[in-house]
């Protein structure tokens, strides 16, 4: 058993795949068309992170009616809701960073690792996670 999509709620498809698969560096898995349970035309969008095949992915669902769009870039009630790890977080900080991701903080190292967080395309915040820094301090 595993979770196998994860729904963002996003104002506009193609911002969002942008977003994910240029400054994320995801892969988008499927771009469908596909049709609402009424029967208006949607998109079937997947995106997952890079090598993660069998991993949980990010479905990006079009905001549909009032609720929904006001749930755009809040889907946690302002809280990080979703956790992207990587190996190497000062590269992939500082890629992101040159290529205009939005961050709320600047890094900091706790003992579980490094962290930084950040906003994705619509809003909702994202902690960057990657593993602790290396002490180079031989005298302990």
């Amino acid at each position: 058993m595993r979770i196998d999509l994860v729904t963002v709620i996003v104002d506009d498809y193609d911002a969002a795949i942008a977003f994910y698969t240029r400054l994320l560096g995801f892969e988008l898995i499927e771009d469908s068309p596909s049709l609402t349970d009424d029967g208006r035309p949607k998109r079937w969008v997947v995106v997952r992170p890079p090598g993660d095949a069998g991993g949980t992915g990010l479905l990006l669902a079009l905001a549909d009616g009032e609720q929904q769009a006001a749930g755009v870039g809040d889907q946690f009630a302002g809280r990080v809701g979703l956790f992207l790890r990587v190996d190497d977080f000062e590269a992939t900080y500082e890629r992101m960073r040159a290529l205009g991701v939005e961050f709320a903080e600047t890094p900091r190292h706790e003992d579980y690792g490094s962290v930084v967080v950040f906003r994705d395309v619509a809003g909702n915040l994202w902690d960057l996670l990657g593993p602790p820094p290396v002490d180079t301090d031989a005298s302990h």
